[in-house]
């Protein structure tokens, strides 16, 4: 990946290595652009995100690594963000930073991507819970606090998945996304899950290219061995589907760069 903007740190309390190693990752894969956006601190599930006072630490971290590979490779600095409308933190929001990335992983209490919480799935309606889901990711998108979308589909991350077309439940999502003018990534997590593709899938990749929204990629590693794993396959989803250039963010500014 030229672009990889969703990386994680030790300090989100479920990721392995130091910054410096994800960077030499990148740059031994060739990307060019190389962004950390760890989990942000919130008022809930303290277990999983960095703490508010760990804040300062994540951001000199990300700037030391800017400057000492600065010949090398550019270093970005984002977070992601945690949609949960009562937890969001407005301190977090107006962080200065290069880049916000929004994502549902909660449905009200369930976090529902955790292997932990996987029984929930049991008796439940699948295709009412795709419609809760991506109702939290259009009120997500036109809040306009975001930059980019994390991985769109996530709840088919245990491959329970809605008999109804998913391109019709997340209609409403994407012309959000669209009108919010943010970017979708394409996430290649999904791959090392049981679903074992990437986010978003390739139904919901031609929806996206046929409203024009832009794309951005990311490894979302939380080791440093993940680091640009299957690049190939996710820049050939985006070019299938006529993608050439991808969203890069410096400043909350976004620009489009090819691939």
């Amino acid at each position: 990946m030229k672009v990889d903007l969703h990386n994680h740190t030790v300090l989100c309390n479920h990721a392995t290595g130091t910054v410096n190693e994800y960077v030499e990752a990148a740059i031994a894969c060739g990307t060019e652009f190389f962004g950390f956006s760890d989990h942000a601190p919130m008022h809930y599930d303290p277990k999983y995100r960095m703490a508010f006072d760990q804040m300062p630490l994540y951001e000199e971290w990300v700037k030391e690594a800017q400057e000492r590979y600065r010949d090398e490779i550019t270093v970005l600095l984002g977070y992601e963000i945690d949609f949960l409308p009562g937890y969001m933190d407005e301190g977090v929001m107006t962080r200065p930073c290069d880049y916000l990335i929004g994502s549902v992983h909660f449905i009200d209490d369930w976090g529902f991507d955790n292997p932990e919480f996987i029984g929930r799935y049991a008796g439940a309606n699948i295709d009412d819970v795709y419609r809760r889901y991506f109702g939290l990711v259009e009120t997500m998108a036109l809040s306009g606090r975001f930059d980019i979308v994390g991985h769109l589909d996530l709840l088919k991350v245990f491959k329970y998945l809605p008999t109804k077309d998913i391109r019709l439940l997340a209609e409403g999502a994407l012309k959000a996304i669209k009108k919010a003018d943010m970017s979708i990534e394409i996430n290649v997590s999904g791959y090392r899950k049981p679903i074992a593709e990437a986010y978003p899938s390739p139904l919901l990749m031609e929806e996206i290219a046929a409203l024009e929204i832009p794309i951005t990629f990311g490894s979302d590693a939380h080791c440093k061995e993940q680091v640009g794993l299957y690049s190939s396959e996710v820049e050939s989803l985006a070019r299938s589907v006529g993608y050439d250039k991808c969203a890069l963010y410096r400043g909350r500014d976004r620009e489009m760069i090819k691939f």
